[in-house]
């Protein structure tokens, strides 16, 4: 089965999936081992649907592709009930880390507010066995400082023998997998080697949590429920961080989907509970999120800061233009009459193309850019936004756009645990460990003409 926009005969993505199919014998769910009525019985194999992501160039490999196959509820439980078992040296510590796009789709789901749908996951979470709930804001903390600075010294260093501009993000790894294996040089040049929250947040629970746990990385397994498929990809690609001992950052990723499918076919009448932090016993007392309309918000923090250190203009209010359409947006900042910052936010297959046209041909105006592969953002994420027959569900994104719209907005800036960490965890603002954990290099393939000539 190939994509619509794929230009090669055989596809080695993987198919729908069969929403019949069982969760296998040897990985019953704690509903199965209980004997209880409800079982999980349609919990399906987690497989990445062929217009999920960007990455349709033949790029996963029939290895990734055992390992894509592995990225589900099965092997979720299978962990879970091994911890039920007498041989303790099996046990893992469970850890489940929520992106705040996920959040909204709760809310919708269960009809409650932002507050009550992140305290419901979390006590469900825990009824089932999972020992700790974290959310991924203060992974996404240090991408976007680490995107901040990074930007401030490309602006700086960008001239006509050292073409650093545009920066382009890499907190999406639907764009980032189809920037490496499609497009590959020089665009690669363009990404920003800041970490995405998801592998930040890896190596805060292996790396951070676990020394302060006393456990060895491979004993802790780490769960993150995001909006979209392509996380399930980026958990393999990230490979063993040497941090890390050889252990992933983080071992299965789920969809906000496939855990509202877990819960509605369990008990909710579980008592809600306070979301952990990585600090000892204190609680997250609320929800907050950074300042993006439907994403972590890298182009407005970015923007205030770069204006701020570049120009010295204070940016209280970020403003956005649309342009050819709602999902290319652009933000400029003037100062005498001339613009000295442009950026853009280009979501969506149609306009990172003719954005990766544009730069290809020189007549690419911006500073910066915020890709994201999903259309809408990630709040329209496929693992989320989907009706039954696995159509977007506008009703449901207007209303998850609302939701998110009206949670409060905390800058990475402000969070006196971001700071902490870098002094204890990092070693230092820009220590060597801090490169070696925030930072990445990304594969670089030269590519024929032929990839940019796919009409999305």
């Amino acid at each position: 089965m190939k994509c619509e926009h794929c230009t090669r005969k055989e596809c080695s993505k993987k198919t729908k999936t069969d929403d019949q199919e069982n969760v296998s014998a040897d990985a019953p769910s704690p509903a199965q081992e209980n004997g209880e009525k409800g079982e999980f019985h349609k919990l399906a194999d987690a497989r990445i649907f062929l217009s999920d992501c960007l990455a349709c160039d033949s790029c996963v490999t029939a290895e990734e592709g055992v390992q894509l196959s592995q990225q589900n509820a099965k092997d979720f439980f299978r962990v879970l009930n091994l911890n039920k078992k007498c041989d303790t040296s099996k046990h893992k510590v469970l850890v489940v880390s929520v992106c705040p796009q996920s959040l909204p789709y709760f809310a919708a789901k269960f009809n409650v507010s932002v507050t009550d749908a992140s305290r419901r996951l979390c006590g469900f979470l825990k009824s089932l066995g999972v020992h700790y709930v974290f959310d991924t804001r203060i992974a996404a903390d240090f991408s976007i400082l680490e995107s901040q600075k990074e930007f401030v010294r490309r602006y700086r260093q960008h001239g006509e023998e050292e073409r650093t501009l545009p920066m382009l993000t890499s907190a999406c790894p639907g764009w980032v997998r189809y920037a490496e294996r499609v497009l590959g040089r020089p665009i690669t040049a363009h990404l920003c080697t800041a970490k995405s929250p998801q592998q930040v947040m890896g190596s805060l629970v292996k790396d951070y949590f676990a020394r302060q746990q006393n456990l060895s990385p491979e004993k802790i397994f780490h769960v993150i429920v995001a909006p979209c498929y392509d996380k399930k990809l980026e958990a393999l690609q990230e490979g063993f961080p040497p941090a890390l001992h050889g252990s992933r950052g983080a071992d299965c990723v789920l969809t906000s989907g496939e855990i509202a499918q877990i819960m509605e076919q369990g008990d909710l009448s579980v008592k809600d509970a306070a979301v952990d932090t990585l600090f000892g016993d204190l609680k997250e007392d609320k929800v907050t999120r950074h300042d993006g309309a439907s994403s972590d918000g890298h182009l407005a923090h970015i923007f205030r800061h770069a204006a701020k250190e570049l120009f010295n203009e204070d940016v209280e209010e970020v403003t956005y233009r649309a342009l050819r359409n709602k999902d290319f947006q652009e933000v400029t900042l003037e100062k005498n009459g001339e613009v000295v910052l442009r950026f853009a936010a280009a979501y969506g297959f149609r306009n990172i193309q003719n954005m990766i046209l544009k730069l290809k041909k020189g007549k690419f105006p911006y500073h910066f850019v915020e890709v994201l592969a999903c259309a809408g953002g990630c709040l329209n994420g496929r693992g989320q936004a989907q009706t039954p027959d696995g159509h977007a569900d506008k009703a449901l994104l207007r209303q998850m756009e609302g939701i998110y719209a009206d949670i409060p907005v905390r800058r990475a800036e402000s969070s006196a645990h971001v700071q902490e960490l870098y002094q204890e965890w990092l070693e230092g603002i820009n220590s060597p460990k801090a490169r070696e954990v925030l930072h990445t290099t990304y594969q670089s393939q030269e590519r024929g003409a032929h990839s940019l000539d796919i009409k999305w």
